[in-house]
C-alpha cells in the first residue's frame, strides 16, 4: 500500500530523520524519542507493508509513550547535571586531589607538584615533600589544606 504514491516505511523513516534533526537543532531531549519510535514504525510497515495507516499511527503513538517512558526512567537515573559545576571550569576538577610542596610554603604561598607540572599555591605554612589536599581552585592558584589523617 503507498501513501500519496510514496511508501509508507520511507515516509516512517524520514519522519524519523526529520524529528532526529530537529533534536539536534533544539536540543530538549524528546525529540530523540519520537524519532525512535518513527524508525522502529518504518521497520514494522517493511515487514508488514499493509498495514492500514491507522494501525500504523497506533503505533506510532505506542512506540512514541514507550521510548518516552524509558528515557524519562534512564535520565532520572543518570541525571545530567552531573559534573555539570565543573563542566566549564575544567581547573575546579582539580579538588580533592593531592600536590606535593616542592617550594615552601611560607607566610601562606609556595608551589606544589600535581601530576607533571608546578602550580603557585596558597595555604599553610609546609616544608618541601608535605603532601597536600587541593580544597579550591583561583585563577591559576591551588588554595591548599592539610589532609585529614583520620580520613
Amino acid at each position: 500500500m503507498t501513501i500519496g504514491g510514496l511508501d509508507p516505511a520511507a515516509l516512517w523513516l524520514a519522519a524519523g530523520l526529520v524529528f532526529g534533526i530537529a533534536e539536534l537543532l533544539v536540543p530538549g531531549v524528546f525529540l530523540i524519542f519520537l524519532a525512535i519510535a518513527a524508525g522502529v514504525t518504518a521497520l514494522t510497515i517493511w515487514t508488514l507493508p499493509d498495514l492500514p495507516i491507522g494501525l500504523q499511527l497506533a503505533e506510532f503513538a505506542l512506540w512514541s509513550v514507550a521510548c518516552v517512558t524509558i528515557g524519562r526512567r534512564w535520565y532520572r537515573q543518570y541525571p545530567k547535571d552531573n559534573g555539570a559545576p565543573t563542566l566549564n571550569e575544567p581547573a575546579l576538577r582539580l579538588r580533592g586531589q593531592i600536590v606535593t610542596v616542592t617550594m615552601p610554603i611560607i607566610g601562606g604561598a609556595g608551589r606544589a607538584r600535581l601530576g607533571d607540572g608546578e602550580w603557585p599555591v596558597r595555604g599553610p605554612d609546609a616544608e618541601i615533600g608535605t603532601r597536600l589536599r587541593i580544597a579550591h581552585v583561583d585563577g591559576g592558584v591551588l588554595l591548599v589544606e592539610a589532609i585529614d589523617p583520620t580520613a
